[in-house]
């Protein structure tokens, strides 16, 4: 027998068989076996990836379409011994159940599904892997497709449909646009007209408030002159109206006309100013003589 020392490092486990044997896992560290008794195999504990390469695919609707993927996995610690006494390579085990779990997922969808719902297909074969490779300790942690395309003749047909649809959508976002700015005319048309119609309305208060507030001032101001009149017309005796009335009789004969007429007040007038210079006394004696 020859002792050997076996270094293992911090990211594996060391599979340990006696005369062909499992006989344990030994953890990270440095560990003394005895050849030829002993034998050993190295399990990798850090997450791995697999290319898994691109393959034909037909879906529901038989359109042939090419997805190549990738599979990252890693060895669960408990009872990793399984992922080698379970099963002679699992890398390999794991890229064959890849390729027909795919084929099975691809062909219960459409083709347009297939496009558009990538995640989903992702979740899909991340979930039927691991349904598998559980018994052999294998955790699949996640799946991502990296590529998928469709056949020439079917990418021509997308190509040409995805065309029209931009063409149609071009259309009614340019009819949607026309008809917000057709409604944004109207719109602004309509609030102009209801400014204009509350502006003449406002204005033709202010003018009907205007003139109210002028007829007011004009009647208050007549009134006040009336009282004024009135007020001085009362302290006017009769001897300063006939010297009034003489006043405008003197006007009367400076102007050229030859022809007056009197008012019958104004002979009443007069003898009463008569009277008051006493004129009016003698005329009266000599009348009556």
């Amino acid at each position: 027998m020859i002792p050997f020392i076996k270094i293992v490092q911090q990211y594996e486990f060391l599979a340990v068989f006696w005369l062909g044997k499992f006989v344990g896992l030994r953890r990270p560290g440095m560990h003394i076996l005895l050849w030829p008794f002993h034998t050993t195999q190295t399990i990798d504990l850090r997450e791995d990836v697999i290319d898994i390469p691109r393959q034909t695919n037909i879906t529901s609707d038989n359109a042939p379409i090419d997805i190549d993927f990738l599979v990252y996995m890693r060895v669960i610690e408990d009872e990793a011994e399984r992922s080698i006494l379970e099963v002679v390579d699992y890398r390999t085990a794991v890229i064959g159940i890849a390729t027909t779990t795919l084929r099975a997922v691809i062909g219960e969808m459409a083709l347009d599904d297939v496009l558009s719902q990538r995640e989903r297909i992702n979740e899909s074969l991340r979930t039927k892997l691991d349904e598998i490779t559980v018994r052999w300790r294998i955790k699949v942690t996640q799946v991502e497709i990296r590529e998928i395309e469709p056949a020439r003749d079917i990418q021509e047909a997308m190509n040409r449909q995805m065309s029209a649809e931009r063409g149609r959508r071009a259309t009614v976002t340019e009819a949607e646009g026309t008809r917000q700015a057709s409604i944004t005319v109207a719109e602004g048309q309509r609030q102009a007209a209801i400014l204009t119609a509350e502006g003449a309305r406002q204005a033709e208060i202010l003018s009907a408030e205007g003139d109210q507030q002028a007829a007011i001032l004009r009647a208050e101001g007549f009134s006040t002159a009336l009282d004024r009149i009135h007020s001085v017309a009362q302290n006017i005796d009769g001897n300063t109206l006939s010297l009034q009335y003489f006043e405008t009789l003197q006007k009367l004969g400076d102007s050229p006309s030859t022809k007056f007429i009197f008012p019958m007040e104004f002979t009443n007038l007069l003898g009463q100013f008569m009277r008051a210079t006493g004129g009016g006394s003698n005329g009266g004696d000599g009348s009556s003589a």
